[in-house]
């Protein structure tokens, strides 16, 4: 059984706390703390290898922090431990991770198993992100939108507290964005706390996002664009 179908064990809240993560001797965080809850879509946004995707891999329970703490807990203040953190973590990333032989109906329901998710599971996820004929077909002969439709069912298929979006908009066209950004705005009405790095333009304001700017690994809090320009904050 997922855990995460436990409301007991449910995740309500991340909190990070001082994560600094270095690579050899290079930092990519630096002291960066952050607190995240349920409901709520977090954009985490700033130039180029300011620390978004190795923040975002920390929350995920990818990546260890060299120095600091990540909790997650429940709506009673309770710890949740590691193993049931990732039994509620749903993903996409760059990758799809899905298997290139097999087809994308067979990901899912993979994934669907694995999860202790019943398999017809799959019948309301192929409505709900219009997954059609191409799910039958191997995922090396599917185009980048549908490959991600696919990914994203993965990330679904277990119905998660936590959903880890890392660049999920590159290279799509406009109706599957249109599609993800619907999805999105679904999962966090439905009380998933929605965390996105991104560089898509206008993208907070239409998933009504609460922005979270990065600079030089360290955490910056900013409504707007137009609201770090007035802070004078730099975002070279």
């Amino acid at each position: 059984m997922n855990s995460g179908n436990n409301p007991e064990s449910r995740l309500h809240q991340v909190v990070a706390r001082d994560l600094t993560k270095l690579f050899g001797a290079t930092p990519a965080l630096r002291g960066a703390s952050i607190q995240l809850h349920v409901g709520e879509i977090a954009l985490l946004g700033g130039p180029n290898g300011a620390g978004k995707s190795t923040l975002l891999n920390i929350l995920g329970t990818q990546l260890r922090p060299t120095r600091g703490l990540v909790e997650y807990l429940t709506s009673a203040g309770e710890r949740i431990k590691r193993a049931d953190v990732r039994a509620q973590l749903g993903w996409v990333s760059h990758s799809s991770h899905c298997y290139s032989e097999l087809t994308g109906r067979q990901n899912i329901e993979l994934a669907a198993e694995l999860q202790g998710v019943a398999k017809s599971e799959y019948t309301h996820l192929a409505e709900r992100l219009a997954l059609g004929r191409f799910a039958e077909r191997p995922m090396s002969t599917l185009s980048r939108g549908q490959t991600q439709r696919v990914a994203l069912a993965r990330a679904l298929i277990h119905r998660p507290a936590l959903l880890l979006l890392d660049e999920p908009w590159t290279g799509l066209d406009r109706k599957s964005s249109q599609m993800l950004e619907v999805v999105v705005k679904e999962e966090r009405d439905r009380g998933v706390l929605v965390a996105i790095v991104s560089h898509e333009q206008g993208l907070a304001q239409r998933l009504d996002a609460r922005e979270i700017t990065i600079v030089q690994g360290r955490v910056r809090y900013a409504s707007s664009i137009n609201e770090l320009a007035e802070k004078n904050i730099d975002l070279r």
